[in-house]
């Protein structure tokens, strides 16, 4: 019951399937309040009939603004707080950096930068009324490294990290926590239809990409069900983490990106250095 004293209350995007469905689900089930929020109100349906009042479903297309500012304004009067808000909806656009269209990242942007940046925005004025609050974001261990062929998606998670950055220092004084979410490979949704857009394809790269989309066939995958505690440890710790892989993988992966890098500006240090020049 000591929970229930001090439960939160959520504001969650994409919260019909893969995380944002299991995390919404696992903080109802520890005694905390949701606003669930999904392109569709009808998917999150089941949540509705499980925890009825302590459930907050909302349509939500993060692409529009002021749909954003609509429902992120009316989680927090319905609930009278918003301790948590979740950035989870995003997709991701399998093509190589010639095959995608201008259109199609332009499209990859507006959902997991632009609106993004909406809910963001949109739920800022409330924390600092409130006296604080924690911003989590869902990036990826592709924050960092990238792959080839969905190297736009990268892209875009590699934004998210710098703006996120740049954010937490912005709202440290305002008592507004941000952690950014880094899951490694999961067995999610996120492989499906419904969170993938493709490119269309030059015959030149057939080859390469059926090589790499073979290549990932036999990837260890997270379970996904098992994260909720962690996620938990974040949010209710004083002092949470700005970054936090999720899995076991991506460390030792981003280990040796690191390594990599620096071994490589340190080989061409002197040349680096050699271009600096000397106004005094």
């Amino acid at each position: 019951m000591e929970h229930q004293k001090n439960s939160k209350v959520w504001f969650i995007t994409g919260a019909s399937r893969g995380f944002g469905s299991i995390w919404a689900d696992a903080a109802l089930k520890r005694g905390d309040k949701v606003a669930a929020t999904a392109r569709s109100v009808a998917s999150l349906n089941s949540l509705q009939e499980k925890y009825g009042a302590n459930v907050l479903t909302l349509e939500l297309d993060v692409t529009k603004p002021d749909q954003v500012k609509t429902a992120v304004t009316q989680a927090y009067e319905h609930f009278g707080k918003l301790d948590v808000v979740i950035n989870n909806a995003g997709y991701s656009l399998v093509g190589t950096i010639e095959e995608a269209s201008a259109n199609e990242v332009h499209a990859l942007y507006e959902t997991n930068i632009f609106g993004t940046l909406a809910v963001i925005k949109a739920a800022l004025p409330l924390l600092r009324q409130q006296g604080g609050g924690h911003i989590l974001g869902v990036s990826s261990g592709l924050g960092h490294v990238t792959m080839p062929v969905i190297g736009y998606y990268c892209s875009s998670k590699w934004a998210f990290e710098a703006i996120h950055e740049s954010l937490a220092a912005e709202v440290k004084a305002f008592g507004i926590h941000v952690t950014i979410i880094e899951p490694g490979a999961y067995a999610t949704e996120f492989g499906s239809q419904d969170s993938l857009k493709f490119a269309s394809g030059l015959d030149i790269y057939a080859d390469f990409k059926k090589q790499f989309t073979d290549s990932l066939k036999d990837m260890e995958r997270g379970d996904p069900n098992a994260t909720p505690q962690a996620l938990f440890q974040i949010v209710d710790t004083e002092n949470p983490p700005l970054r936090f892989n999720l899995g076991s993988h991506n460390l030792a992966w981003l280990r040796a990106a690191y390594a990599e890098r620096i071994s490589t500006w340190e080989s061409w240090q002197v040349v680096s250095e050699s271009a600096q020049g000397n106004l005094k």
